[in-house]
């Protein structure tokens, strides 16, 4: 005697075996214990109050502008100390070369000037202290300022126009040559 499947019934009708139990990972990663060094970094840090990061960061950009103002890097010669060592080796600006002097000019409020040295710097220096004030009013008191989300995207078009300003401020043809620092 034959049987009769009843489509309607999902029971009755063949198919594939379906596994409903979890799938177990092949290998669980387990990560080593923390060595000395890194054990003691992560217990101190447990231990630092909030405002240290925010305060530490802007001790260092505090010494970074006092050196800036105490060497005055717009009168020192190409060979002078501390110099670009991409600069000084093969004759080329490097992505960052005259930023120290865009920075200089803008401590001084020149924005041409600084433009002038470093476009590209001058133009993040805006988004930058925003990002670490938001991050530090955050941290330390507790303020929320709106994020600044940065797509990927606007990312990598900044990166791409920093590298064609890169190569650009190299080109020994007119208008390239505005560029040079």
């Amino acid at each position: 005697m034959t049987s009769v499947i009843n489509p309607a019934d999902p029971a009755a009708v063949p198919g594939p075996e379906v596994d409903t139990a979890p799938a177990e990972a092949p290998y669980a990663f387990v990560a080593p214990p923390p060595g000395r060094f890194t054990g003691f970094v992560q217990r101190q840090w447990a231990r630092s109050p909030r405002w240290l990061a925010p305060a530490a960061i802007l001790a260092c950009f505090a010494g970074a502008t006092g050196y800036v103002l105490v060497s005055d890097p717009t009168d020192g010669a190409a060979d002078a100390v501390p110099t670009c060592f991409v600069k000084l080796t093969t004759g080329f600006d490097c992505p960052g070369c005259g930023g120290t002097r865009a920075f200089f000019y803008l401590l001084h409020g020149n924005i041409p000037a600084a433009a002038r040295h470093h476009l590209l710097f001058v133009f993040a220096v805006p988004f930058l202290i925003y990002m670490y004030v938001a991050w530090a009013g955050r941290r330390t008191f507790g303020t929320r300022l709106p994020a600044l989300r940065l797509p990927p995207l606007a990312i990598g078009l900044f990166l791409g126009a920093w590298l064609v300003f890169s190569v650009a401020r190299n080109l020994p043809w007119e208008p390239f040559t505005w560029l040079y620092v």
